[in-house]
């Protein structure tokens, strides 16, 4: 107690205030709050200085990140300062204040007006919060610099209950996947009723188990907590969404009108490309997962909620309110269950408000500017259903990316009208905002009409009518060929620290595996031509195990921490690519109804090889993201004119590698925030994964066949397909089975200047 005593009294003030649990709140201190040094220590009271880096830290958090900080000298602390500032010279999501805070304080405590003792307070409460913690509020917020490794991760009934909600969040975001708009179950949903499923098995379960290899497996370990939860929703988060070849199956049963599709075609297509994107998440997390730039912003919500959820908070009244979270967000919740009748089924006029089109209804201009179904909906009061005002939420992304997509959708509005009301490619004969393809009459353009064995015929053709696009989606299609070397130049010009960085890790990773088998493989030869056999079987083993480690070279908390679990091998993510690979080169060798070639699948791994780093870095660092989907519909359709069902092919594996491994790999980064041994995540979204390929496939059938009228304007229930097989469908006739070298040069010359647009602009704003 004497000992004690004595450390305390050495400590400041501030931090003495953190040892007394439950006294000293961190979350009530402002920006520009005193807190006063032991003036025995520092020889006088520190005066009033900014500390915005601890406001919004926890105090058991403080408390560690104080005793740590307590053991460096200043001179320790403007070091790591100096780091800080080099690492993070060109990071968009470092506090531009703190920064520049940091700047002058190098400088010396002249350079910011502190005595020194409070200049030594600051600079190392700065450094070692950004050092022993994170650099970004929004990742301290919802995350510990601290792991417990004793905490049940891995249990029977985490898996179970992840199992469960995949299976049916992918049942219900595949049935309602032709529907517009769509009715999703989100991640956030499935959280939330996770955790009474959690707790009720916490109180109904036996403690009944057995023990393998030393470790006990129980049905009830006790308490439902946090990692348990974090460990649960990575299962079902990774499998949540509908497959993206729901599209392709459909279109082609629908619109092509296939009857060659069998079960064994279907499946394999959607395991190939479930999977095929898994296996670049080995080399991928080396540039999005562990750097600490990479922060993931869309990812905070989650590790917010279940937080929340399990952290116990501390009970408060405001303005006279008392109330839980949990218990706030089931009223909420029922009420908007009960109101969602009123949009959704009683009154369906709210759901698409075009109140000022009532106005003057038969306003043609009105109609098309202001109108909801096929007008721009330039409207400041639009719906009153949240299936379809919902988007991604400003408090997920950084503020500059929400900012940039309204006042982008805006501008791009106004495109859309000058390109519809000059009459620009014809589209003022057709409807001013639609994702339909139509003929010259302005009728709805069926593909089964120039076809011939699946094939474009010029006559059927020529006889026909070639397809329209309508004014808005020429310019979706415009700006994503301006979007692609805007996002590869912003990487390269501006990104190009973290980006090297990580290839140098490759690169090194790379050639110590290659020394280490030269080595292993002349040892081995040389104990077999000595006829040491035992020693050349030693040797030989060698050249495959792997003894670098992933995690060399990232020294942040969060990297050590989880550097305490056995990593997942590299080679087990190159098993799921060659058996992905596998299955899709199947695919192509048994149905020659395709008449796709079989370069064309290592086209798109190569292509995505090139694109993936940099697409996946942007996500990662501002929570935006454009899939490469476009891209390969404009390269295939030059490689394979005439043939729309291999374009949507190949499409699908092109746009899928990246959009699987991005889902892959941001639940692998959730999980590195969370502390969940690694190779529990790889089992548990493996697992996740190939179960719910089964379900995606058993609801597509059942949609396309049992649901009247499904994928027209008459369809039941708005089932459709607008937002989904009939885009499909509609970029399929275009980019394949008419071609872009014939949509370039006679229809819309205009987009091939948009790529030069997109160069142009990424110069100009670098």
């Amino acid at each position: 107690m004497a000992d004690e005593k004595r450390e305390n009294d050495s400590l400041p003030s501030s931090e003495k205030d953190v040892k007394k649990a439950g006294t000293f709140d961190i979350n009530s201190i402002s920006t520009t709050q005193e807190i006063n040094l032991n003036e025995k220590e520092y020889g006088e009271p520190r005066v009033k200085s900014d500390l915005p880096e601890v406001a919004g830290i926890n105090p058991d958090d403080l408390e560690y990140i104080l005793d740590k900080v307590n053991a460096l000298s200043l001179e320790e602390s403007l070091e790591i300062m100096r780091g800080i500032l080099h690492e993070h010279s060109n990071d968009i999501n470092f506090t531009a204040s703190t920064y520049q805070r940091m700047e002058k304080l190098v400088e010396g405590p002249e350079a910011v007006g502190l005595s020194p003792a409070d200049y030594e307070y600051e600079v190392k409460a700065l450094s070692g919060i950004c050092k022993f913690f994170s650099p970004y509020p929004e990742v301290r917020s919802v995350t510990t610099p601290y792991d417990d490794p004793s905490i049940p991760v891995e249990t029977i009934r985490a898996y179970f209950l992840g199992f469960m909600w995949a299976v049916i969040g992918q049942y219900i975001n595949s049935f309602f996947n032709s529907r517009f708009p769509k009715i999703t179950l989100s991640s956030a949903v499935c959280q939330t009723l996770l955790y009474p499923c959690g707790k009720f098995l916490e109180k109904v379960l036996p403690d009944w188990g057995v023990s393998l290899f030393g470790v006990r497996y129980s049905l009830n370990p006790g308490p439902w907590n946090y990692k348990e939860q974090m460990f649960s929703t990575i299962i079902f988060n990774v499998a949540l969404g509908s497959v993206y070849v729901f599209w392709n199956i459909q279109t082609q049963e629908l619109y092509y009108q296939d009857t060659w599709l069998t079960p064994a075609y279907k499946i394999l297509l959607i395991l190939s490309t479930q999977f095929l994107g898994f296996g670049f998440v080995g080399i991928l997390r080396r540039f999005v997962v562990y750097p600490v730039e990479c922060y993931w912003p869309t990812l905070l919500p989650t590790l917010a909620l279940n937080k929340a959820l399990l952290v116990p908070e501390k009970k408060e009244t405001l303005n006279g309110w008392k109330i839980s979270r949990y218990s706030f967000f089931f009223i909420v919740f029922v009420g908007m269950f009960v109101y969602y009748w009123i949009p959704g089924y009683l009154f369906q006029a709210l759901g698409y408000f075009s109140w000022m089109t009532w106005i003057a209804p038969d306003n043609f201009n009105l109609a098309a500017i202001c109108g909801s179904q096929f007008g721009l909906g330039y409207n400041p009061l639009p719906s009153f259903d949240w299936n379809i005002i919902s988007s991604n939420s400003p408090l997920t992304v950084p503020f500059y990316n929400t900012l940039t997509s309204y006042v982008s959708t805006f501008i791009g509005g106004f495109v859309i009208l000058a390109i519809y009301y000059t009459n620009n490619n014809n589209t003022a004969y057709m409807p001013i905002n639609s994702s339909a393809l139509f003929t010259n009459k302005g009728t709805r353009y069926k593909v089964t009409n120039i076809l011939t064995n699946g094939k474009l015929d010029e006559e059927k053709y020529k006889a026909y009518s070639p397809p329209f696009y309508s004014a808005a989606n020429l310019v979706v299609y415009g700006a994503f060929f301006a979007a692609y070397p805007v996002t590869f130049l912003y990487v390269l010009l501006d990104q190009w620290k973290l980006v090297g960085k990580a290839l140098f890790r490759v690169y090194k990773t790379f050639i110590d595996k290659l020394r280490q088998v030269c080595k292993h493989t002349a040892s081995s030869f040389k104990a077999l031509f000595s006829g040491n056999i035992k020693l050349f079987f030693s040797e030989f083993i060698k050249i495959f195990k792997d003894d670098a480690s992933i995690y060399e070279g990232f020294d942040d908390p969060f990297t050590q921490m989880i550097s305490k679990y056995p990593e997942v091998p590299d080679w087990w993510f190159y098993c799921l690519l060659l058996i992905s690979l596998v299955f899709a080169l199947v695919i192509l060798g048994v149905y020659t109804e395709l008449n796709t070639p079989k370069w064309t699948i290592f086209f798109v791994i190569g292509i995505n090889f090139v694109f993936l780093i940099p697409m996946q870095i942007i996500q990662a660092t501002t929570g935006a993201t454009i899939g490469l989907n476009v891209l390969v519909e404009l390269i295939v359709g030059y490689a394979l004119p005439g043939n729309g069902e291999a374009l949507m092919l190949i499409k699908a594996f092109g746009y899928n590698i990246d959009g699987q491994a991005a889902n892959y790999i941001s639940d692998q980064k959730m999980g590195h925030y969370a502390q969940i041994p690694p190779r529990a995540q790889f089992r548990g979204q493996v697992i996740a994964t190939f179960i719910t390929s089964f379900v995606a496939y058993s609801v597509v059938d059942w949609v396309d066949d049992n649901i009247k009228g499904i994928c027209t304007p008459s369809a039941q229930n708005h089932f459709t397909c607008a937002d989904g097989s009939q885009v499909y469908y509609s970029s399929s006739v275009l980019w394949g089975t008419i071609g872009p070298k014939r949509v370039f040069s006679q229809q819309y010359p205009i987009l091939k200047y948009m790529f030069l647009f997109g160069f142009l602009l990424a110069l100009a704003c670098h």
